[in-house]
């Protein structure tokens, strides 16, 4: 017998497949919901609306560590995202190192979100700034109102103050109240007013460096599905996962075709070679195995930044099937 099941998830090319069905989810008919992140992690923490769907890094570990979470994860890292380029400064407030921003006043979204998380764990490994050396203020980047998406539990030593619902980030950053803000999406300031630049304009070449370091592309977003549902088909977790693999796979071979660009922009397939050069042959790796590195640095960041009620393993994050699925 079939079975039916939603699935909520951006549209990224390495998702793609699944949504217009040139790859299946095994036993299953699919609802696709195509929805923005933000939205689908809003739904899925507050309602468990979906049965398999795109959900924070962050909000998983914090909600997983307390015992909470209505989902289970499979390592299929729909969203990675290196971090230097999140730290935008006013180039008025003399900072040009990482260092510079300790004592300073920085904004960003939500203090849990995981693009803040890596930022923060990459400054104090990196650069040995501290979360406490910073004063953090958090709210709506561009629209007033937002706030944390759980509640915190944070060492008192952090400073942490929401700008409420009247104000926002950016706002504030061009009014000088914050000297630098860490953000996933760009301010809409940035490249217009010239007050405001990036801590790390070279941030291509900082964070290649940091890669061959370390050996982390930082894990944003995995795909969860609903635990109680597992618990009655216990099979589906190895089923979507391995249908994010095979989607994946699509999408970097379309992205070596050199005989037409199947994404809009020029020189795809150099811009594919320099990202194995520079990084790895499979630069966007799903699994357990190959993210290793960057997952005991997330769940250690979670939890030494008082968001994690525990230490995680980054076995337990996982459904146990597919520990070792990279290897299929």
């Amino acid at each position: 017998m079939t079975l039916r099941i939603s699935l909520a998830c951006e549209q990224y090319d390495r998702t793609r497949a699944i949504f217009d069905g040139r790859v299946r989810i095994e036993g299953c008919e699919l609802t696709t919901l195509p929805l923005h992140a933000e939205e689908a992690f809003h739904r899925a923490f507050n309602g468990a609306e979906f049965d398999v769907t795109e959900i924070s890094g962050s909000s998983y570990m914090m909600t997983l560590s307390r015992g909470e979470c209505p989902y289970v994860a499979i390592p299929a890292f729909v969203s990675k995202v290196f971090r230097h380029s999140a730290i935008y400064v006013r180039a008025d407030r003399g900072i040009r190192t990482p260092q510079d921003l300790v004592g300073k006043r920085v904004g960003m979204p939500e203090y849990q979100m995981t693009a803040c998380l890596w930022a923060r764990g990459i400054l104090q490994d990196e650069y040995g700034v501290h979360p406490r050396d910073i004063r953090w203020f958090t709210g709506g980047q561009e629209e007033p109102g937002r706030r944390e998406r759980s509640k915190l539990h944070v060492d008192p030593s952090v400073s942490i103050t929401p700008i409420g619902d009247e104000r926002t980030l950016i706002a504030m950053l061009a009014a000088g109240e914050l000297d630098a803000v860490i953000t996933a999406r760009a301010p809409s300031s940035y490249g217009v007013d010239p007050n405001i630049v990036r801590l790390f304009e070279n941030f291509r070449e900082v964070e290649s460096a940091y890669f061959r370091k370390t050996g982390m592309f930082p894990i944003m977003h995995m795909i969860g599905v609903r635990r109680s549902l597992l618990e009655r088909e216990p099979w589906l977790a190895v089923s979507v996962y391995k249908a994010f693999v095979e989607a994946k796979a699509i999408a970097v071979h379309e992205l070596h075709d050199i005989g037409v660009n199947m994404v809009t922009l020029p020189w795809v397939n150099a811009e594919v070679t320099a990202a194995e050069r520079d990084l790895a042959a499979d630069f966007w790796s799903y699994g357990l195995g190959p993210n290793r590195a960057a997952l005991e640095a997330m769940t250690r960041y979670s939890f030494e930044q008082g968001l994690a009620a525990r230490k995680l393993t980054p076995e337990e994050m996982f459904h146990p099937g597919t520990h070792e699925m990279s290897r299929v």
